[in-house]
């Protein structure tokens, strides 16, 4: 990918994240598959950039052996010390966030959305703006995303 296709890339996903959506420090994607394509295909290609995932929880099936129902929300818990190790070298506390989080749902008009925290909310949040790895937690989450979501 040369930098003009890169900046188009990086705008388009821009462009596709919604800011009415997005609670504080929360990145929301559309996506134009369905929940659990969106979360298949997430889950796959962080396992092809050499992420651990950890857990994959569905919580509209939690919901239902409740009696409850929930439209679809899965969210995938993933990471690798080599990313997360220097992040919580800046501030241990960093660690309440890590492993890394992906939350996808479809909400009430039946649009999907991929979320993830913002690791420069995270770094904020911990008094640690200037730690470089977030930088880089954040292109690799807006990479994967991005891959998640192409058509």
């Amino acid at each position: 990918m040369n930098v003009r296709q890169t900046l188009v890339a990086t705008w388009m996903l821009a462009a596709s994240i919604s800011l009415a959506q997005a609670a504080d420090g929360l990145i929301a994607v559309k996506s134009p598959h369905s929940a659990k394509a969106t979360m298949d295909k997430f889950e796959a290609v962080a396992k092809e950039r050499g992420l651990n995932v950890f857990a994959r929880i569905d919580h509209a099936a939690g919901a239902s052996k409740v009696g409850k129902s929930l439209r679809a929300t899965e969210v995938l818990i993933f990471g690798n010390p080599q990313g997360g190790t220097p992040f919580m070298e800046c501030a241990q506390s960093v660690g309440i966030d890590l492993p890394l989080k992906a939350l996808v749902w479809e909400d009430a008009s039946a649009q999907v959305w991929v979320g993830y925290n913002d690791p420069a909310w995270i770094a904020k949040r911990h008094a640690v703006e200037s730690c470089p790895v977030a930088g880089n937690i954040a292109k690799a989450l807006a990479a994967i995303t991005e891959a998640a979501v192409a058509k």
